[in-house]
């Protein structure tokens, strides 16, 4: 899995982090529910095509992605949830729909929704459904460099 060269960066980084294992975590609600914290601090990572080229956007568990707010953002009429075919060999060293929000390993500009910026720390996925690492999002911000956006909206 990619744990390695996500652990590579933030040792390289300095960042101080902490990795778990837990049982089968598909969702990111679930992910929450298994590292014992709000979705408000797990970090979400959703690919789009923006005129065929992938995009991450990084969001806190409980919020979609506002494709047409994200098209504005982007400066691209053609913004859509990317399908597993087009990212999933981008990410070939981890499970699909694991991908951490580690963009820039993969060559993938990285988009992070304000709300998670608030954050104090965050959970995300390291390439797999039983592994997690947890950090500071200032941290994150630091190593991965993300554009600060807002392109979420909450659920009603």
């Amino acid at each position: 899995m990619t744990a390695n060269a996500v652990h590579a960066l933030l040792d390289e980084h300095g960042v101080a982090y902490e990795t778990h294992e837990h049982d089968r975590a598909v969702t990111a609600q679930r992910l929450a529910a298994a590292e014992h914290t709000t979705g408000w601090e797990v970090a979400k990572t959703v690919l789009l095509s923006v005129g065929g080229q992938l995009a991450m956007m990084v969001v806190p568990a409980p919020v979609i992605v506002d494709l047409d707010r994200a098209a504005h953002l982007l400066g691209d009429n053609e913004v859509r949830l990317a399908s597993e075919v087009e990212f999933v060999s981008v990410f070939a060293d981890c499970e699909p729909g694991a991908e951490p929000p580690f963009g820039q390993l993969y060559g993938v500009p990285v988009f992070l929704d304000e709300r998670l910026r608030a954050a104090e720390r965050m959970v995300c996925r390291d390439g797999s459904h039983t592994q997690s690492i947890v950090l500071a999002v200032n941290d994150y911000v630091r190593v991965v460099d993300p554009e600060i956006v807002d392109v979420g909206s909450e659920p009603t």
